[in-house]
């Protein structure tokens, strides 16, 4: 047998979704969480779920299938499933101009109008790595500002990166783009002698709440109408229809005067919102 034969002979022995099943999957899974799954993304589709074949023990992809839609198995897998469909890249600092608006322009504009108590929310935490740095650029900020309150909400679809963002332990590499003066002030070393880990220090993790939130839910139960909303890099797995609900209910949850930042490659143009543009892709809620 020639290499060439032998390779084809590899791959067509992959395990693949049948037509029906990519199908089936792809539009529970649109019609879940918002992620649309095109044609394209078959073979990424089917490489993330060859995880749950080794978790549940399933043979094949099909017979995975046939466990979440004909044997009822949605009940207990849902919340697995959805976890390695989700995208969740991210870093600290992340698109850092947003970071300098917050400090320069939306934290100074909150607190002129008298406001000593703050609520941000990052709306697709990942693994907390924006959370942790909207918490630094706040926290620091309070120091200057006086008495300063602040509270924020982190929310993810997956429960695998939530779990991560509790801990708050990174590689310390992954602090790289943290300022100095930040990384000194909140970050600590691991507990382990040798470890190249950090972990954000007690006080600032005590200040943001973690939970699990889907955008596809018709409420989002946030609590009191937030000062600040990042949802980044989210909208673009979105259809259109999607995205404006989704921004429609953002904005129900902030408050009037509020600001709205989402990723660099997303837009609000063609959406009837009750928003004005402060800077590229940051909105203040009329």
């Amino acid at each position: 047998m020639t290499a060439s034969s032998a390779m084809r002979k590899d791959v067509s022995s992959v395990d693949r979704l049948s037509p029906k099943n990519f199908r089936r999957l792809s539009e529970f899974i649109s019609d879940y969480s918002g992620i649309k799954m095109p044609p394209n993304k078959q073979t990424m589709l089917e490489g993330r779920l060859r995880r749950r074949l080794r978790a549940t023990g399933l043979p094949s992809l099909d017979a995975y299938c046939a466990y979440l839609f004909d044997q009822d198995g949605l009940g207990t897998e849902i919340i697995h499933l959805i976890d390695v469909v989700t995208t969740n890249k991210t870093d600290f600092f992340r698109e850092a101009k947003h970071f300098d608006f917050l400090r320069e322009v939306a934290l100074p504009a909150i607190v002129d109008e008298g406001r000593t108590s703050l609520r941000l929310w990052s709306a697709a935490c990942s693994v907390g790595a924006e959370p942790y740095s909207m918490a630094m650029v706040v926290d620091d900020f309070a120091d200057s500002y006086g008495p300063l309150s602040y509270f924020i909400l982190a929310t993810d679809l997956s429960t695998d990166v939530l779990a991560a963002a509790q801990k708050g332990i990174y590689p310390e590499s992954m602090l790289a783009p943290v300022p100095a003066t930040l990384r000194r002030k909140y970050v600590n070393l691991a507990r382990q002698p040798g470890s190249r880990s950090v972990r954000i220090a007690p006080m600032l993790r005590s200040r943001i709440g973690f939970a699990r939130l889907n955008f596809m839910d018709s409420f989002y139960p946030v609590g009191e109408a937030m000062d600040v909303i990042f949802c980044r890099n989210v909208l673009i797995y979105f259809d259109k229809p999607t995205q404006s609900q989704v921004l429609a209910r953002l904005c129900d949850c902030l408050r009037p005067g509020g600001f709205l930042i989402i990723g660099h490659s997303e837009t609000v143009a063609g959406f009837n919102l009750p928003l004005r543009t402060v800077s590229n892709t940051v909105f203040r809620k009329l």
